[in-house]
């Protein structure tokens, strides 16, 4: 039986620690790509859901 490593994601083999390790990596660059940690798109996208709410709170008032 393979050598079993501790990863964050458990016990696993070795192959298994690569293989996780690789997608990790190409997850966090397609995250970048996509600006994922873009602080100002963050911002911009919880400034339209506030604002969204609010709009429904308003008109829920006036019903």
């Amino acid at each position: 039986m393979a050598k079993m490593i501790n990863t964050k994601y458990g016990y696993v083999t070795p192959q298994e620690a690569e293989m996780d390790a690789h997608l990790d990596k190409w997850m966090k660059r397609r995250a970048k790509q996509h600006g994922a940690f873009s602080l100002e798109k963050n911002k911009e996208v919880q400034n339209e859901q506030i604002g969204n709410s609010s709009a429904k709170t308003q008109f829920n008032r006036q019903t």
